[in-house]
């Protein structure tokens, strides 16, 4: 029964995490829940990055005195002193009896520490209920805690023979407007959507969230050679969302206009001519980007597999074909010389939006081919 009651609660706790996907970056998303003799007198998450954690927002939200209580949370409390003060601190002040917690944190700062302080307070704690839920709600944060750099996942829509666009380079629409608001979604919850100049050229995108409500994603525009218009869309609003130009340009002429416009210009360094994304990451990184939305044309794509940065696959499929020998295809570049040198997938799943498709993988970054 004690069994049951602690994944109900956990459950419980992983639906208040949900709540700030999209506002906590580059912190995790975080649920708590209280139980007191049997009832839930107390819940809360972590709403926005810079304000109370989970834990606190429950304790404050109690209806009634929480000494004896315990407390359910996804993630190991924090017992560092951020721009929150540690959480560890107000689990004991408020008395709670007991602790159960789903995911460990690896940041380093806690990594641990704060399940042993709270026993070393003689405190119960009780790890790892739901874990791979837990786990599965924060990779991002995971990974970039760990990494230093950020999560990039490669979306892209197609048809199911492959097209990403007709022979024209008509491209709208492929999917319909289930998927396309899936989309919207995704872009809330990344803090930053990436293209490529040809993308700008193509088709003047906003790279805006168009969801009620959602977060614009910071843009990053990879141009080795500075050619997106000046009157283009993303320069134009780059004083309202944040806009990067990531190239190998070196010249400050050509890059004024953009700046005087509001763009931020960053130089990673190139590689074969091109911008160096692993260097662009880190850069990233240390702007407190924790995760990238892919949303590149086929050259970029494949330069973002080659460079081993892409850690998940959104491909989002419509049961259309429609043909054409020199039609867009989602990944291009030179490819892989066999088929036992293609990118492995792993961990797909398929989820049906309206008519269309989203299979969604994981990168194996342990199998690598013949390039």
């Amino acid at each position: 029964m004690k069994e049951e009651d602690d994944r109900r609660y956990m459950k419980l706790a992983l639906e208040l995490a949900k709540r700030g996907r999209g506002w906590t970056s580059p912190n995790p998303m975080v649920g708590a829940v209280i139980v007191k003799d049997g009832a839930v007198i107390g819940q809360g998450f972590h709403e926005r990055y810079g304000q109370p954690h989970a834990e606190r927002n429950a304790l404050a939200s109690c209806r009634e005195d929480p000494r004896g209580a315990t407390m359910y949370v996804t993630l190991e409390p924090c017992c560092h002193h951020g721009q929150q003060p540690p959480c560890t601190d107000a689990i004991l002040e408020a008395g709670i009896r007991r602790v159960v917690t789903g995911s460990g944190d690896p940041n380093p700062l806690v990594a641990g520490k704060g399940i042993r302080i709270l026993r070393s307070q003689g405190l119960e704690v009780t790890e790892h209920v739901l874990r791979k839920e837990c786990d599965r709600l924060n990779e991002i944060f995971f990974y970039y805690i760990q990494t230093k750099r950020p999560f990039v996942i490669m979306k892209y829509a197609m048809t199911l023979d492959g097209k990403t666009a007709a022979y024209t380079g008509a491209s709208r629409w492929i999917t319909g407007e289930p998927a396309r608001e899936q989309v919207q979604r995704q872009r809330h919850q990344c803090r930053a959507i990436m293209v490529g100049v040809g993308t700008i050229l193509a088709d003047d995108p906003s790279l805006a969230c168009h969801l009620g409500g959602g977060r614009n994603p910071i843009r990053v525009i990879c141009d080795s050679g500075l050619r997106t218009p000046p009157e283009a869309q993303v320069v134009r609003t780059a004083g309202e969302i944040p806009t990067i130009l990531a190239t190998c340009c070196g010249d400050e002429e050509r890059a004024k206009p953009y700046e005087e416009a509001g763009c931020r210009i960053l130089r990673p360094g190139s590689r074969d001519g091109r911008v160096d994304l692993n260097r662009l990451m880190e850069q990233l990184g240390k702007m407190q980007i924790d995760s990238v939305l892919l949303e590149g044309g086929g050259t970029l794509n494949w330069a973002a597999l080659e460079s081993g940065i892409v850690r998940r696959v959104q491909a989002y499929i419509a049961p259309k074909l429609l043909g054409g020998r020199t039609a867009a295809t989602p990944v291009g570049g030179p490819g892989a010389v066999h088929p036992d040198g293609a990118y492995r997938l792993k961990n797909s799943t398929v989820t049906r939006l309206g008519g269309d498709f989203l299979i969604e993988s994981e990168v194996d970054c342990d199998v690598y081919g013949d390039h």
